[in-house]
Formats: C-alpha cells, sequence, structure tokens
C-alpha cells in the first residue's frame, strides 16, 4: 500500500510504499476513501504537540472508508475513524489500508459520502459540545461567533440558530454567549462585547495561542472563559456524532469540503493555514481525486 510518512518534524510529507497492515486482535483494517487534513494534524507534524509517534510516522487523526478485514466489525461496513491514538500517539490516516483500534470506529450512513464522513466529527462535535456541553445554551440567546466561514464556527452558527439563539457573526450589541473558534486579537477584541455574567467558550487559536487581560476590567465584568477540549469530552462528541450525521445526511446541515489527492498532502497541509479559506481538507485515493 502507499501510505505519506513524516521523517522529521516539519518535513516534507513523502508517498511511500510500504508492506499492508495485517490483522491483529483488537484492530480493524480499513480501506481509507478520504483522510482529513486538520490543524490538529499540523500541530502534530510541527512537533508542537504534546505527545507524538515515534519517527517516522503517518499523520491523520480523522477518516472514512470500507472495513476490510476486522474481528469485531462486519466486512464492507462504511466506517468514519477518529482518536484512540491514530496520527497523535501512533501511526495514523494519511494511508490507503488504516490499522486502527475497533474502538476508533462508527458508523457512517449510506447517505453521507465519504468525504464528508472524514471531515464531520471534529467541527461538528466541537460545535455541538461547545454549545451544548459546556455554555449550556437556552433558546432566544444572542450568541456571537467568531470564525463563522470557518468549518468550527460555520456548524457552531448552524447548531445555535436550530436551537433557537440568534447568531451574529461581528460584535455589535451585547452578547450573552461568545463561542471564539480564531483567539488572538480576535478573542481580545469580542471578549468586551459579553454581557456582565456572560460566558465565553474558547475553541481555537489560528490567529495567536495569546491573550492579554485587563484583570480588574475582567473581575468586574464576572465573565466567564470555559475552554473546550475535545480530547478530554471525546465521548461527548461520540454520543453526538449520530444525530449530526442524520442532520448532514438530510442537508439540515453543511459543510464544505476540499479534495486533495494522497500525493498532496503538503499542499493540503498549507491550504488550511490560507486565511480565509473554507470548509475543511481531506485527501482522497487518486481514482477518488474531484474538484
Amino acid at each position: 500500500m502507499r501510505a505519506v510518512h513524516i521523517h522529521g518534524f516539519g518535513a516534507v510529507p513523502v508517498l511511500e510504499e510500504m508492506p499492508d497492515p495485517q490483522l491483529r486482535a483488537g484492530r480493524t483494517i480499513v480501506r481509507m476513501a478520504a483522510a482529513t487534513v486538520g490543524h490538529i494534524d499540523r500541530t502534530v507534524w510541527s512537533g508542537g504537540f504534546l505527545r507524538h509517534p515515534p519517527l517516522p510516522y503517518i499523520p491523520g487523526v480523522e477518516a472514512a472508508g470500507t472495513v476490510v478485514a476486522s474481528e469485531r466489525h462486519p466486512m464492507g461496513q462504511r466506517v468514519w475513524l477518529r482518536g484512540a491514538g491514530l496520527g497523535t500517539t501512533a501511526d495514523g490516516t494519511w494511508c490507503e489500508l488504516i490499522d486502527a483500534p475497533d474502538e476508533a470506529l462508527g458508523l457512517l450512513p449510506d447517505n453521507v459520502a465519504m468525504p464528508l464522513g472524514s471531515a464531520f466529527f471534529s467541527p461538528s462535535t466541537s460545535a455541538w459540545v461547545a454549545l451544548h456541553e459546556i455554555a449550556k445554551l437556552q433558546a432566544g440567546e444572542r450568541v456571537l461567533v467568531t470564525g463563522a466561514t470557518g468549518a468550527v464556527g460555520s456548524m457552531t452558527v448552524q447548531l445555535a440558530r436550530d436551537a433557537g439563539a440568534e447568531v451574529i457573526t461581528e460584535p455589535g450589541e451585547p452578547v450573552t454567549l461568545l463561542v471564539d473558534t480564531v483567539g488572538g486579537p480576535v478573542l481580545e477584541a469580542a471578549l468586551p462585547g459579553v454581557a456582565p455574567g456572560g460566558r465565553a467558550v474558547l475553541v481555537g487559536y489560528t490567529a495567536g495561542n495569546t491573550l492579554a487581560l485587563d484583570i480588574a476590567h475582567f473581575l468586574q465584568r464576572d465573565v466567564a472563559l470555559l475552554p473546550l477540549n475535545m480530547f478530554r469530552r471525546e465521548a461527548a462528541g461520540r454520543a453526538a456524532a449520530p444525530e449530526l450525521l442524520e442532520r448532514l445526511g438530510d442537508g439540515r446541515l453543511k459543510l464544505e469540503v476540499r479534495t486533495f489527492g494522497l500525493d498532496e498532502a503538503a499542499a493540503a497541509l498549507e491550504w488550511i493555514t490560507q486565511r480565509g479559506h473554507r470548509g475543511r481538507a481531506v485527501l482522497v485515493p487518486p481514482h477518488s481525486r474531484s474538484g
């Protein structure tokens, strides 16, 4: 099979031939149809993640495909993959045959395309958990979402509106809830718009990972800063996944996806850093390349 390898942190990804994986106890082999390229993949690739696989390694935290060998999952089953160390502590999904822990797999409905099935988990579950598990969103609230054109931001806007909230994407009238997906100066500018006693859920930091606070002013406003850590809240995300996939399948939720060939991993890693890019990047086998 062919797999993308990283031979040094920050090094150019290389597509190489390697032996096919063999079935082992507690593992499932999946023929990859799409594998997501996300910011977590960039962080691991750059060497900035707290933990990382031994070099050389195959990146990729998320994917979708079809089961080809397993003692637990039916042959031919359409699945999405995420977690259980994929791409963070062990080899990941940027390969034609993925060797994954059984527990990393979830059922992918027939009406959800493979690229969307690969890309959905991180943005949709992050938005869901931010709104419902952390912020405890109530109908009628006024919500400011930063980075609304991005994958997580667009999902947050859609889900908040579905829950009966009034959503704005630029600071203006005071809000009771801020969901910030970009961090840095954008977060600093948005925080004063949260009404006293309100809360701000911190989801991402693509615009910067530091925040300067006037502590005295901040304490007087009594705004709660609530960080989202989806590794700690993986169970909540997985519990929400079937409902989110149902909405994606019938069109109630929409997520843009751009496909790259498996040999275009470097281009995909660069594309997701471009300001204003929309949706998520996924790698696909050459015969699936489109758009």
